[in-house]
């Protein structure tokens, strides 16, 4: 007899590009960061600096009813959920990107409440995932906001996310195209990896470019600072950009993610006319403290004279743009 609980499983619509690659077809390449320590790394110890302190300190923030805002057709509503989770909404759509809800990345505590519940969000039409890691992928999540829409996806993902009540998943390579209606969903490179174990590090990896009523956001995704940022730039222009800023000095040392100037130098390379940090705040994923990434953005873009075009978010509240 069949589960009536088990959801059916989605179709997985493959990328028609061979997978395995993680270049771009013209240009900017994704760069795969390895998993080989930096040297010195051992001689902090995260466990006992950070891991166990964040055990005892009580999360933060408080859930909001959000008041979502009436749009025009050029108008793009975004509320920050937390971390890299941000719902975003068009007159006629609804979208989520990397939705994470968890209190718990296994042994990592989220630090700060999501920005708002899972039951006070509208009804989804579109969820894109950037990659399969933890903090970006959680299945619990999906789980709960899949209602028989389509899900996008980097090459080798799919079968992460397709046996959770999705009707169907769409897997792209890079700059590939994925469209519903009006909705045009690009994937781009970044410079990260997309291994969920350390087995499977053929899953892709990106960013994704939404374009809707000529309009464009940019959510990149996890990255490290690489010279693609211009390229992308150069081929689609960007209103807003999601770039993060947090977890730059990580456990290992490798460098798996942009520090706030570093997300300065990306912003400036793309050529946005905004941009909202994320990833940063949420969850204790490196030695910095929770406060600090802001801070040194602000600061930085203040030198560079672009302090007037960052557009730093409350989890829960949204803004149009």
């Amino acid at each position: 007899m069949a589960n009536p609980f088990r959801k059916p499983k989605a179709e997985i619509k493959k990328s028609a590009k061979a997978n395995g690659t993680h270049h771009g077809a013209n240009g900017a390449a994704a760069k795969k960061v390895g998993l080989k320590p930096k040297k010195g790394w051992q001689k902090r110890n995260f466990l006992t600096q950070v891991l166990i302190p964040s055990l005892f300190e009580p999360r933060s923030g408080e859930h909001a009813v959000p008041n979502f805002p009436e749009l025009g057709d050029r108008e793009i509503g975004l509320t920050w959920i937390g971390h890299a989770s941000f719902l975003v909404q068009t007159a006629r759509h609804n979208l989520l990107v990397d939705p994470n809800w968890a209190k718990w990345l296994k042994v990592f505590k989220r630090m700060k409440q999501p920005g708002l519940q899972l039951h006070d969000l509208p009804a989804i039409d579109l969820v894109l995932v950037t990659h399969a890691h933890f903090d970006h992928l959680d299945r619990r999540s999906l789980r709960k906001v899949a209602a028989d829409q389509p899900i996008v996806v980097p090459f080798e993902v799919g079968n992460l996310v397709h046996d959770l009540g999705f009707k169907s998943v769409h897997e792209l390579h890079y700059w590939e195209d994925y469209h519903q209606g009006p909705l045009k969903i690009t994937l781009t490179p970044c410079h990260h990896w997309g291994a969920r174990m350390l087995h499977d590090s053929h899953r892709g990896f990106g960013g994704f470019i939404i374009e809707v009523g000529g309009r464009s956001i940019f959510h990149c995704g996890d990255t490290a600072y690489f010279e693609g940022f211009k390229e992308i730039g150069q081929r689609h222009k960007i209103d807003i950009a999601l770039l993060p800023i947090g977890a730059y000095d990580p456990p290992t040392g490798r460098d798996v993610h942009m520090n706030p100037e570093e997300a300065v130098r990306a912003f400036l390379d793309l050529g946005a006319q905004r941009m909202v940090p994320m990833h940063y705040g949420t969850f204790r994923l490196s030695y910095e403290p929770l406060h600090e990434p802001p801070e040194r953005l602000l600061a930085c873009a203040q030198e560079h004279g672009v302090a007037d075009r960052i557009s730093v978010m409350t989890e829960g509240q949204p803004m149009v743009f």
